[in-house]
């Protein structure tokens, strides 16, 4: 018997080939190739078929080509990607049942800080500049301009736009896949929105009957955790709180400080950071005057009501670097790690919050010869950490701290006695391949997936970083 003849007569050998007519274009596979789509797609279906003429499919043949190559190779080839847009693959691949295959293969490798590079900028359905933005764990993009939020897929097309009763958002937070959490500086309330069914669900205020002080509470920033929202208000007064949100019921459970902020060390949390391994929330605050930067960092434990750790800046000991404050501060929830930025010099310090006591900060020791010289204009900075990267906007740049240990997590410290302090050896380099500040002054930078995405002054849309050997797939109109 013949190779054919053995085929034909045993239609599940899975060398056998399958003949196609897609939308008028014959194409010519084998089973195996047709199977590896998955038992549940139609391609896996069409396969079972003992037909010995071709099946027809009324579908684009061309599409259909990057997919049956998309099944082949696991690869999206680059010619046909120029072609056509991800969303128009997307929608081919859902038809078939190969959208699992098509999402494997087009979203980012992995997110390395020194190899990432520009990829797109992303702008609003409408022309604005963003106002504040949130990043999902599948790489999808939530854009607040206005009162509105323009969303994106995980692969970067747009989907809709939400109009909320807000003015302006200038917070927002996934408290779940599909529902925000938002808040402004010009109207009080955390308000949450239903978007997938763009449906306004209901509002969160800070008030105290006995306190005539505490009205038109706004928010300031936001936190999740898979029970709570945590939420820093500030009044008019400048009367402030940290609040925790029974996300179940969407009413105050606790309430983790009230303070007065007429001074530096009792102003409003700017950042809030839920940390799952401990529970804990991390606040920090950070103001610029006359004198230069001040502010505090601030950890609670929801459970007890009470804060665990704290330090003020500047202030005296090595924990100010001798009156050089920090400008902002990150936490490294992946292995609970904080750092904080100064304000003079640009140098990055590290503290573990397992290990925290009266100065538990490490300074890092740049191991980039060509970085060590570099200068710092001590204008706004921004820091973010993510998967285990230190990732700085300084000066309009955007540069990494992103040299890890053995274990996968941060070098441990080592004495330094020259100077009296601990350091830590990590690499430093610029991300930015522009000149510095060339495309403005970073105001928010923020990770998702194996995304990085980053917002500038005055700037319309948000840029998109990969280190992705696929990046020129992604298509956003403008």
């Amino acid at each position: 018997m013949t190779s054919m003849a053995a085929q034909i007569s045993n239609p599940t050998t899975p060398g056998r080939r399958i003949k196609l007519n897609v939308g008028g274009k014959f194409f010519e596979t084998t089973l195996s190739t047709l199977q590896s789509a998955g038992p549940d797609s139609l391609l896996a279906a069409l396969s079972n078929r003992a037909a010995y003429n071709p099946i027809f499919i009324d579908r684009d043949p061309e599409i259909f080509s990057v997919l049956l190559s998309l099944l082949r190779s696991n690869r999206l080839p680059s010619a046909a990607l120029r072609r056509f847009s991800i969303q128009e693959l997307a929608e081919e691949a859902l038809y078939y049942g190969v959208e699992s295959r098509l999402r494997s293969a087009s979203l980012p490798s992995p997110l390395h800080g020194i190899d990432a590079a520009i990829v797109d900028t992303i702008r609003p359905a409408s022309d604005a500049v963003p106002s504040t933005f949130s990043a999902g764990e599948d790489g999808s993009l939530w854009i607040a301009h206005g009162g509105q939020i323009s969303i994106y897929d995980s692969y970067l097309s747009y989907s809709t736009a939400v109009r909320t009763h807000l003015d302006d958002i200038t917070s927002i937070c996934r408290v779940w896949p599909e529902i925000a959490a938002v808040g402004s500086e010009s109207s009080s309330g955390l308000h949450i929105y239903d978007l997938s069914s763009r449906r306004y669900t209901g509002s969160v205020h800070w008030t105290d009957k006995d306190d005539p002080r505490i009205y038109k509470a706004r928010v300031c920033a936001i936190a999740n955790s898979p029970d709570s929202v945590f939420v820093s208000f500030d009044c008019p007064h400048r009367e402030n709180s940290v609040l925790v949100i029974d996300k179940s019921t969407l009413q105050v459970s606790s309430e983790l400080t009230r303070q007065s902020g007429s001074a530096a060390k009792n102003t409003v949390p700017g950042k809030v950071t839920w940390l799952p391994e401990t529970g804990l929330v991390i606040g920090s605050a950070v103001t610029c005057g006359a004198f230069g930067y001040s502010g505090y960092i601030r950890i609670w434990d929801p459970r007890r009501k009470e804060v665990v750790w704290e330090t003020n800046e500047p202030g005296s000991g090595r924990s100010s670097r001798f009156g050089d404050s920090f400008a902002d501060v990150g936490v490294d929830i992946d292995d609970s790690v904080l750092f904080k930025i100064c304000s003079k010099s640009g140098d990055l310090a590290m503290a573990d919050i397992r290990k925290l006591g009266d100065d538990p900060w490490v300074y890092m020791e740049d191991t980039n010869p060509s970085m060590r010289e570099a200068s710092y204009g001590g204008n706004e900075v921004h820091l973010h950490c993510y998967k285990r990267q230190v990732f700085v906007g300084k000066d309009g740049g955007l540069e990494v701290w992103s040299r890890l240990n053995e274990r996968g997590g941060w070098s441990e410290r080592r004495g330094d006695t020259e100077n009296g302090r601990d350091e830590v050896s990590l690499k430093r380099n610029y991300v930015d391949k522009v000149e510095m500040g060339e495309r403005g002054l970073i105001k928010r930078i923020e990770g998702g997936g194996e995304r990085l995405f980053v917002s500038r002054e005055n700037v319309e849309g948000i840029e998109v970083w990969e280190s992705s050997n696929h990046s020129a797939i992604i298509s956003v109109p403008s």
